[in-house]
């Protein structure tokens, strides 16, 4: 599900959950918990196996589970975005593959985001399946992209290729396709984490306060209507009319 190292002074945490490392509350558990348990300082790498970094919520799962889970699900999908976000220590995401949905927000979240050119696809496709966005999902796009480029891809949900995607900011840095990528990102995060880290630490805090303090203010009261929103039988049948049409378009 999740594999933890250390590489060269940087504990790399690697998503290894399924085809496309989709989001159940098992993974949600095992990144929060492996952020959390990494010694104060270190920096960390994100990133996924396979051809996917992270391809956002296990939709089936989700509509195959009763109401209970949804509300399970939506504090601990929560939670991993604000663990990633707010982690004091460096963060580097190595975007592997398709980042959609909660998996693009979790890129979002790190410091530093690299991805290679290439086929894969980036984007926020909440809206489209018919689900809304917890209070720090929006917080954090807004806080990577600037509320403008945010807004374009919150309101359309389009998928944007890794060029597009660092124009636009979500992608920091694109990395060439000769150097591989989890080496780049190891490289990036060592050399983050040789800076002093309380002055890193505190940087980071004054970057994100603003962000922060609106997930502290509004997420409880938001987020109630983000998990009736989720658990609501329509939106059952919006989750279940989007995989028919994802089924069928792949046929």
């Amino acid at each position: 599900m999740l594999e933890k190292r250390e590489q060269d002074g940087v504990v790399v945490v690697e998503m290894a959950h399924g085809k496309v490392n989709a989001l159940d509350l098992e993974l949600l558990h095992a990144l929060i918990a492996a952020f959390r348990e990494t010694p104060a300082g270190v920096p960390i790498v994100l990133t996924g196996r396979g051809r996917a970094f992270c391809a956002g919520v296990d939709l089936q799962r989700l509509i195959s589970e009763d109401a209970a889970y949804a509300e399970r699900f939506i504090p601990a999908l929560s939670d991993t975005f604000l663990t990633v976000f707010a982690h004091p220590a460096p963060v580097v995401a190595a975007i592997n593959g398709h980042a959609l949905a909660g998996g693009c927000v979790i890129a979002a979240a790190c410091d530093v985001r690299l991805a290679t050119a290439g086929p894969a696809q980036l984007g926020v496709t909440e809206l489209v399946v018919g689900v809304a966005f917890p209070t720090a999902a929006m917080e954090i796009l807004r806080h990577a992209l600037g509320d403008a480029h945010a807004a374009r891809l919150v309101y359309t949900g389009q998928r944007v290729s890794p060029d597009e995607a660092h124009r636009l900011g979500l992608v920091t840095d694109l990395v060439d396709a000769d150097t591989p990528l989890l080496q780049a990102a190891t490289t990036q995060a060592a050399e983050l984490g040789r800076l002093g880290q309380p002055a890193y630490r505190l940087a980071k805090t004054q970057l994100r306060r603003d962000a922060l303090d609106r997930i502290a203010r509004h997420r409880t009261t938001d987020d109630v209507e983000v998990v009736d929103i989720w658990a609501a039988p329509e939106t059952m049948t919006s989750i279940q009319g989007y995989l028919s049409d994802l089924q069928a378009r792949r046929a």
